[in-house]
């Protein structure tokens, strides 16, 4: 399923708590200059109509008449009937707004609103690391092919969403792919996403350092780095914590999904430091009763921004072994694998080519 040379439109809108960024994509590509505006979180009649007059003059540029408005709105919410529940950043929409719905009403076309994680891992499955990784393992000869996906973030919070055989998984209650609520290994009476986050680098390298600065993850990077003056040793292990946390929670969600995963966000940038500890968690052992081990993922994880590991991930093809009593053979793959990439299209992109798969999606069901 591919929508990059439909040439069907269809308006998007990045909504952060401080400004609004509408645009409208056509054939995966954005066709118009970005519209920015101030987000106003505390005056909801403000906000709805800085959000109507936004749509109202992307719609203005187009030459032809969109087909469904589609994007990411912070949670919780009624994705599926439109509304919008009560936003730690969104104060006027405590008690539950009807987003979709008004927008429905005022423009008399589709409107589909997701979780922005959710939207990325749609985004990149259809248009993103999911198909390259695919088309990879073609040029190499190798027959296997990958059908879902998990798609995390990392920044102001833990994202996630779930493609399933290529379908975005919503969820009976609109809540599939949700990872931030998971158990958190350090600290178990709390939620996964106190150890993966901005505000998690920040208290962790604190912790480690104790150093009281208010610092910004650029900032611990560049400490890691060497660039700037800090405790490098606590910088670098803040990363690493946060990445030993976030493949915990990978490792719980992929052993349901058992598929690709791709990772973006703000904090990406670390990834050097993130990622190996990510595989090292999902690469890990767990021990029964008995005193044995077992890998805690069946299928063994590769990091894809690693040539080696990339290069044995391509060439694990399948052998041939006999049918017994028969002359013929027949494919084997012994090894079970996944693999973990890093967004190369970056969270905002797949997150609006996400809105508007889903949104033509949706049309065409």
């Amino acid at each position: 399923m591919s929508y990059s040379n439909d040439k069907r439109t269809v308006m998007t809108l990045d909504a952060g708590g401080t400004n609004f960024v509408f645009s409208a994509i056509q054939g995966n590509k954005e066709i118009l200059a970005p519209i920015t505006k101030k987000a106003s979180p505390d005056d909801l009649e403000k906000c709805l109509t800085t959000i109507k007059k936004g749509f109202h003059e992307i719609s203005a540029q187009l030459k032809d008449v969109p087909v469904a408005i589609s994007f990411a709105f912070p949670g919780p919410a009624d994705y599926e009937h439109g509304i919008i529940g009560d936003l730690p950043n969104f104060p006027c929409f405590r008690g539950g707004v009807a987003l979709g719905p008004m927008l429905e009403a005022e423009f008399g076309i589709p409107v589909f609103i997701n979780n922005d994680g959710s939207l990325f891992a749609y985004g990149e499955a259809l248009a993103g690391c999911l198909p390259e990784i695919n088309k990879q393992l073609e040029s190499a000869g190798n027959p296997k092919r990958f059908k879902n996906l998990l798609g995390i973030t990392l920044g102001t919070g833990f994202g996630g969403g779930a493609v399933v055989n290529k379908e975005l998984l919503i969820g009976d209650n609109g809540t599939g792919g949700d990872v931030w609520v998971f158990r958190n290994k350090k600290i178990p009476d709390c939620i996964i996403e106190e150890s993966v986050s901005i505000r998690a680098i920040q208290r962790v390298y604190g912790e480690f350092s104790g150093d009281l600065r208010k610092l910004s993850p650029e900032d611990i990077f560049y400490i890691a780095e060497g660039k700037i003056e800090g405790d490098q040793e606590a910088a670098v292990a803040s990363f690493k914590e946060l990445g030993e946390m976030a493949g915990d929670t990978i490792a719980q969600a992929n052993t349901i999904l058992d598929g690709i995963v791709v990772i973006g966000g703000g904090l990406i940038g670390a990834a050097k430091y993130i990622l190996p500890a990510i595989i090292t968690e999902l690469n890990g052992n767990l021990s029964i009763l008995t005193g044995e081990h077992f890998p805690r993922s069946q299928a063994k994880a590769y990091d894809l921004s690693n040539k080696d590991q990339l290069a044995q991930f391509l060439n694990s093809k399948a052998k041939d072994i006999p049918i017994p009593g028969t002359s013929k053979s027949i494919p084997y793959t012994a090894e079970k694998l996944t693999g973990i990439m890093v967004s190369k299209l970056g969270a905002s992109k797949a997150i609006s080519l996400g809105a508007y798969a889903f949104a033509l999606h949706q049309i065409d069901s």
